[in-house]
């Protein structure tokens, strides 16, 4: 059942919401970018290398890997709205904490709860737009809310080179968080579904969902694009700066350019879906040609500026899968109540490859030198393939939306 409430608010107080559901979500995944553009800055007051930069992208999402499920029942249990606020107290917290730490423990640590709030953030924040929405306005919230990850990352990447003391990017980052925390009781209004929380509930609606099949399909697939994402955006500005020669602040510029070309594979996303292109066929040649385009960027074989070109492209065509896997999982989910544990399930995957990502990469380059992250990365989009292929019929709608549907009366009467 839906908030009648909320659809009775006026068009503006609902895009209003929808607006500052996004904002939370950028704020959030600002968290994530500021560890990459502060790379240098860290390197040189820390000492520490591309592996302990990487732990502190990926144990980002360390909660998130095993906390996702659960948050999303959570969701039904305490009100969408109240977790969204306490995961943006939670990041607030963490990102204050860190940049008062004065060494590489402390500051995992501080990330650390950062990753709580951001797992609180990314489940609480897309439930709540299901009751904001109108459903005809349904599809382009979700759109925009696919945005908020690579948004954040670019705002981060354009804006983190200004700060030249990591600690007061920390402290910024905090204050912004704080400030879209006192918005939201003011511009969100409140839901009054409740579930009585218990473990056997979550027993059950867990169990349901993976036997769904499609719900895991979808968290798999956004488990290995995240692996590839954050394996080059974990990084590029180091690689930037290292192939190209540029400027820390020019290597946080054209990575923020990358990373805001993400946003066209977003919304280009929705327009495809909604004229027929096949979900299967959006994610298997998006992960295809992010593989692909991979070992133009690592292995050194193009000049600096066709690399670059293969960056925005790896970007842009990325761009396709979080948004045709987020608005697969309505389709998936076997009962309305459950999409918030489907969305949970899939925020699982999709720290697990922010984990993987960096770690695994940053790991490899040490040890190898950047040419491996190009194997790793092609490893995953091969991987991708027969995972989509295998659950591609479940991740379809049941219905396909066409100017026939409305002219059976018998389909409204059983909506």
């Amino acid at each position: 059942m839906k908030d009648h409430a909320m659809m009775s608010e006026p068009s503006s107080t609902r895009w209003a919401a929808v607006f500052l559901i996004v904002g939370a979500g950028i704020v959030a995944a600002l968290q994530v970018g500021k560890a990459a553009i502060a790379a240098p800055l860290l390197q040189a007051d820390l000492g520490i290398g591309l592996t302990a930069i990487g732990w502190l992208t990926g144990i980002f999402a360390a909660l998130g890997l095993v906390g996702g499920i659960p948050t999303g029942a959570l969701v039904g249990s305490f009100g969408s709205r109240r977790l969204l606020i306490i995961g943006l107290l939670v990041t607030t917290t963490g990102a204050a904490f860190g940049a008062v730490v004065t060494g590489l423990s402390g500051l995992l640590l501080a990330r650390v709860i950062e990753g709580a709030g951001f797992l609180l953030i990314s489940v609480a924040a897309p439930s709540i737009l299901s009751h904001v929405a109108q459903p005809s306005d349904r599809d382009l919230a979700f759109a925009l809310w696919s945005c908020f990850m690579p948004v954040g990352m670019a705002v981060a990447m354009l804006v983190g080179p200004m700060f030249g003391d990591w600690r007061i990017m920390w402290w910024a980052s905090s204050a912004l968080t704080l400030v879209i925390c006192l918005l939201v009781p003011f511009v969100i209004p409140s839901s009054n579904e409740r579930q009585p929380w218990s473990w056997r509930r979550l027993q059950i609606d867990t169990v349901a969902v993976f036997h769904a099949g499609g719900a895991l399909a979808l968290a798999v697939t956004f488990a290995l694009y995240s692996l590839m994402f954050f394996a080059l955006f974990s990084f590029l500005p180091v690689l930037l700066m290292e192939r190209m020669g540029v400027s820390h602040q020019t290597a946080g510029l054209l990575s923020a350019l990358a990373s805001a070309i993400n946003v066209i594979g977003n919304l280009a996303a929705g327009v495809l879906l909604s004229r027929g292109i096949g979900r299967t066929v959006l994610l298997i040649g998006a992960c295809l040609m992010m593989g692909a385009a991979s070992f133009g960027i690592f292995l050194s074989i193009l000049p600096d500026t066709a690399t670059f070109i293969l960056c925005i492209l790896f970007s842009a065509v990325g761009g396709l899968i979080p948004a045709t896997l987020l608005s697969s999982a309505p389709i998936v989910a076997p009962a309305a109540g459950l999409v918030p544990v489907v969305i949970g399930l899939i925020v699982q995957g999709n720290n697990l490859g922010q984990i993987l990502g960096p770690t695994a990469v940053g790991t490899a380059i040490d040890t190898y030198g950047w040419s491996a992250a190009a194997y790793i990365v092609t490893g995953a989009a091969l991987l991708a393939v027969p995972v989509v292929a295998a659950f591609g019929k479940r991740i379809q709608p049941k219905v396909q939306h066409s100017p026939t549907v409305n002219l059976h009366p018998e389909t409204k009467e059983n909506r």
